[in-house]
Formats: C-alpha cells, structure tokens, sequence
C-alpha cells in the first residue's frame, strides 16, 4: 500500500497560517541579500546612515534570523504528521520521505546555483535525512531533545565567543572585504549571465563551506525536532485548550528573545553579541511569534481573517521560489539591473508588495487548483503511482 497525499480538507490550517507568515519574514531578510553584497559587509556600517539605521534596527530584532527557525519547525512538523499517517495506515514511509527529500535536495541546488546562493532547501533536505531516523522517537522526548541540542551548543559557542572577545576583541571584530563587495557589485550589477552564475557560486561556497554547512545543520535539526514533537503531541491542534500556556510562553519567548536580539545595541556590535543575538535571541522570537499566532487563531474570526495567509503557506514552496525569481530578476544585470541602488526601506517596502501579490496570487490559484505548481511537481515526483 503507497503512502498518497494529504488532501485539502486534512490539513490543519494554523500550520499554514504559520507557514505563510514565516514566509513574509524570510522575503524581507532575503531582500537584502538580493540587492546588496550581505555576506561581505559589515552591516551596521553599511546600513549606518540616518535614513537606512531605523529600517536595519527593525529587521535586525524583529525579523533577521527569527523566520527562518518558524519554517524549520512547520517542516519538521510537516514530516512527523507525513510519519503519522504512515503509521496509522501501516504504510511505509521512511523509502517515501529519503524520495522526498533526494527531490527537494534536487529543486535546492537548481535553486541555489541557477536562481540564488542563499537557497534554504539543500540544507533542509539534508537535515532531513537525519530527522526522519528520530521520528520514532515520542513526541515528549523530541521536545526535550530538540531544545536540549538547541540550547546546549548555542550557549557554549556564544561563551567561547565572548571568552574570546575578552582575550583578544580583533577575534570577533566585523571586517567588510572591499574586494568581495566591489565584485558582487560589479557582477550582479553589470555582469554577464555567465558572471553572475559564477559570482553566485562563489557566493554559495563561501556561505557553505563544510565547517559553516554542519554549523548550519546544528541550528537546523534541533528547531526540525522541536517541531516534530510538537507535531506528534498534537499541541497545533489543541490550542484552545492550551491558551493560558500559549500566553505565558508568548511573553517567555518574546521577553527574552527580543531583550537576546537587541545585544548588539545595549552591548557591543561584534561577532560575539551578534551570535548570541542571531543563534540565540532569533530562534525564541520565532517561538514567540509561532505561539502568538496559535493563540490568536483561537478564535473563531481568525480563521477567516487568515485564510489567504493560509492559502500562502499552502504554497510555500512555489511561494519560496518564487520569491527569489523576482527578487533577482529585479536587481540582477538579466532583469533590471538595480543591485546597490537602493536603501533598505525601498528593499523592504518592494519585498511587501510583492509578498501581497503573493498572497492574491494564491487566493487565486487555489480557487482552481488543489496545489501550487511546484508543490503539485515535487507530489508527482514523491509518491508513487498505482
């Protein structure tokens, strides 16, 4: 017996409101790296003019490094519901999610080298891989695993950095590569096709190289866990009995999370406080958030109020993609050619409007089509056929 897809009516809706939103957030982070050299510079100089300082503060604690984690535990969340209807149906899965995920891996380095370097899916198809050998594991013990791997290395790192910043502060000092800058200018800006695919690979592995890959994946799998076991505990589903634990861990996660976010401000803006900031304060603003809106989904008129953020997060891939597609086309030398040529707010404010056409977009689609068009290409590939 094949494992078949979930149908419309299965799915729960708080999960893709959930997802939706996490997608709103990861577009205005991603922006920035669409139109500017974000991997090379250090940003409080970079952005340290009076008109682009407020936009960077706003993204820095209310948005950089807090999305990201939300969609990692909606896709861990994602794989343990698959597992669990697996299990209840007494199908196979795990030969159905290694097909998945090879797939997903495939759509991520088309991604990563044709579209855009900073591409999430490898990494998340990877981290795959591990996560679906610990969902046998109960939904209680993939909670406190998954925090423990997330606290623990985190917290030792951000020590080591800070010890390090004590003995010898040039240790975590922000350096802007003036000569990486003025080629991803040069090359996103006026380049060649060819060019900008080789900047693009450069940009990929100095992002990814195998020590920054595995750090990558250690942040990853834990917040994949956390959500897995909040998958299998049903806890999205049981909200409305949980709202006076949802409200005291919204304030918890956003008290500390956001007080984590703003160190480099009250602190010194190094890479010790940043780390802390990003690896550690990022990650429970996100909780924060994800709990906010369960509790605010509690209530009856949410679900309408919602429901083109849902339709969105129902096509989050496509939506994912997509985002780069015209991000790039946008500011790359094949389409307009705007790289370096705007301030944060323009950035910010063209990623909005183009997330609201997004979410039109899928109002749209999904009033004809039960997928988006990524997703229903990854489901023909993924299951099997009778």
């Amino acid at each position: 017996m094949s494992l078949q897809p979930i149908g419309s009516q299965q799915r729960m809706q708080n999960l893709d409101v959930i997802r939706g939103f996490s997608l709103l957030g990861i577009f205005i982070v991603n922006m920035i790296s669409f139109h500017s050299p974000f991997y090379y510079y250090d940003p409080y100089a970079w952005w340290g003019d009076s008109i682009n300082r407020p936009v960077y503060w706003w993204i820095d604690v209310f948005v950089q490094a807090s999305f990201y984690p939300i969609f990692a535990m909606m896709f861990g969340a994602g794989l343990a519901i698959q597992f669990m209807r697996a299990s209840e149906k007494g199908t196979v899965f795990t030969s159905f999610a290694v097909r998945r995920l090879i797939i997903l891996l495939g759509i991520g380095m088309i991604h990563a080298f044709l579209v855009w370097s900073g591409d999430i899916l490898i990494t998340y198809a990877v981290t795959g891989f591990i996560l679906i050998w610990m969902l046998k594991l109960s939904g209680k013990m993939l909670l406190i695993l998954g925090f423990t791997v997330y606290l623990l290395p985190q917290g030792l790192l951000t020590g080591i950095m800070f010890f390090a910043s004590m003995v010898d502060p040039m240790t975590v000092t922000y350096f802007s590569s003036v000569q990486d800058i003025e080629s991803s200018v040069a090359n996103y800006g006026n380049g060649t096709f060819t060019q900008i695919f080789g900047q693009r690979l450069d940009d990929w592995e100095y992002a990814n190289s195998p020590e920054g890959f595995v750090s990558i994946i250690i942040v990853i799998l834990p917040l994949m866990m956390i959500g897995a076991g909040a998958a299998k505990l049903k806890l999205f589903q049981r909200a409305a009995e949980k709202k006076k634990l949802l409200g005291m861990l919204t304030v918890v996660f956003l008290g500390i999370g956001i007080a984590l976010k703003t160190a480099p401000y009250w602190g010194e803006q190094n890479l010790a406080y940043v780390f802390m900031q990003d690896y550690v304060g990022g990650p429970l603003v996100g909780m924060g958030y994800m709990t906010l809106l369960l509790l605010i989904m509690t209530a009856a008129v949410s679900v309408k109020l919602l429901q083109p953020l849902a339709k969105t997060g129902r096509m989050a891939l496509t939506t994912y993609l997509t985002q780069s597609v015209i991000g790039t086309l946008i500011f790359y030398n094949y389409g307009f050619g705007l790289y370096g040529e705007v301030t944060l707010m323009t950035g910010t404010l063209i990623a909005l409007g183009i997330f609201v056409m997004q979410v039109i977009f899928a109002e749209i689609w999904l009033s004809k089509f039960n997928q988006g068009p990524v997703e229903k290409l990854w489901r023909k590939l993924s299951y099997s056929r009778k």
